[in-house]
């Protein structure tokens, strides 16, 4: 595969992607858990989230466990040449 990313960088950036995968599935495998919270956090949490407190604590949960990746995928901000440009990238939308 040749792309924008060097090898070295892509590899260590799809492995951390495989760690978080990998982690979803270990989701099948549930843990029931006691958690104290501030319950304006939890209320303001849920509004945002538009559930119940089960599935806003699952959501936070996916959110910090991804920030690793998201934090290794910033760093490639203005570093990254692709082969096509903005206007191409747009253009082939509405072929």
């Amino acid at each position: 595969m040749g792309g924008a990313f060097s090898s070295r960088p892509r590899s260590r950036l799809l492995g951390r992607c495989w760690d978080f995968v990998g982690d979803l599935r270990a989701m099948a495998t549930l843990r029931k858990i006691t958690v104290k919270v501030p319950a304006g956090l939890l209320e303001r949490a849920q509004e945002a989230s538009g559930q119940g407190i089960t599935e806003t604590v699952r959501a936070g949960l996916q959110l910090v466990a991804a920030s690793r990746v998201y934090a290794r995928l910033r760093q490639f901000r203005g570093k990254v040449r692709f082969s096509r440009n903005f206007s191409e990238l747009k253009s082939d939308r509405y072929e």
